[in-house]
C-alpha cells in the first residue's frame, strides 16, 4: 500500500486531497499544527496517521516524517502543501512580521519539509519517492498587492526545480501543482469580489477543490520514471491569462 505525507491537511487543499488518497487506499499522513483538524479529516479511517507538528519547526517535522516511516516502513510521497495568505495591500502598509510569518511558512516549511521526505526517500530501499509542491498561478502574474504570497510562490518554483534535478541520482521525482481559485477557505472571498489590477473590484470564477486532489492523485500515481514537472488547474474563466 502506497503512503504520502499531506502538510497542511487539516484544510482547504490539503483536507480534500487527504480525503482523495484515503478513498484510493493510500496510507495517508495528516501534518498541520492542529490535531483537531487533523482529526477530522482522518474520521475513522485506519490509513490516517495524524502528525501534528509546525512545518516552520525542523525538530518537530523531523520527527513527524520519522514516525511515519517507522509506521509504514517507508514514505513514497509528499505533498508539500501548506500555506497561508495575506491581506491585499501595497507592500509599505503589510507589517513586516506579517511578511515573515508567510514566508516562514510557505517557504521555510516547505523546505524543512522536502528536506525531511528527500532524506527519508533517499535513504529507504527501494531508494526513491516523489515530492509534489502546491505552487499557484501567482508563480508566473502576481495579483495587485501580493508581495509576499507572490514571492513566497516564486520560491516554491525554485525549490521544485532544483529538487527535480537533486533527486535524479537517488529516484526522487518532484513536481508542482499550480492552483488557481479552487474553492476553499481561502478563496472564499473570490465569490464575493477581490481588487483588481484596474482598482475595481470583481467577483471571480472558482472551480470545486475536488478537481485540484483528483489532479494531485494523477501526479503521484505515476511511476517514477514518469513525471508531472508542472500543472496548472484553475478556474477557466479567472483572470489569469491576461491578468494585468
Amino acid at each position: 500500500m502506497p503512503s504520502i505525507l499531506i502538510t497542511g491537511a487539516g484544510s482547504g487543499v490539503g483536507r480534500a486531497t487527504a480525503k482523495a488518497f484515503l478513498e484510493e487506499g493510500w496510507q495517508v499522513g495528516l501534518v498541520g499544527r492542529r490535531t483537531a483538524p487533523l482529526t477530522e479529516t482522518a474520521g475513522d479511517n485506519s490509513n490516517a496517521l495524524v502528525l501534528p507538528c509546525d512545518v516552520a519547526n525542523e525538530v518537530e517535522v523531523d520527527a513527524a516524517f520519522g514516525k511515519a516511516a517507522a509506521h509504514w516502513g517507508r514514505v513514497d510521497a509528499l505533498f508539500n502543501n501548506a500555506g497561508v495568505s495575506l491581506g491585499g495591500a501595497p507592500i509599505d502598509e503589510l507589517a513586516v512580521d506579517d511578511i515573515r510569518y508567510l514566508l516562514d511558512v510557505n517557504v521555510m516549511g516547505a523546505v524543512i519539509a522536502a528536506r525531511a521526505a528527500f532524506g527519508l526517500m533517499r535513504k529507504q530501499d527501494p531508494q526513491g519517492g516523489r515530492i509534489i509542491n502546491n505552487g499557484s498561478v501567482s508563480a508566473y502574474v502576481p495579483r495587485w498587492g501580493s508581495v509576499p504570497y507572490t514571492v513566497s510562490k516564486h520560491a516554491i518554483t525554485g525549490l521544485t526545480r532544483t529538487l527535480s534535478l537533486d533527486g535524479r541520482p537517488f529516484n526522487i521525482a518532484c513536481g508542482q501543482i499550480d492552483i488557481g481559485n479552487a474553492l476553499t477557505e481561502m478563496a472564499q472571498k473570490m465569490t464575493k469580489g477581490v481588487p483588481q489590477a484596474d482598482g475595481q473590484l470583481a467577483i471571480e470564477p472558482v472551480i470545486d477543490v475536488a478537481h485540484i486532489a483528483s489532479s494531485v492523485v494523477h501526479m503521484a500515481q505515476l511511476p517514477l520514471d514518469a513525471n508531472v514537472q508542472f500543472m496548472t488547474v484553475m478556474a477557466t474563466n479567472m483572470p489569469f491569462i491576461g491578468r494585468g
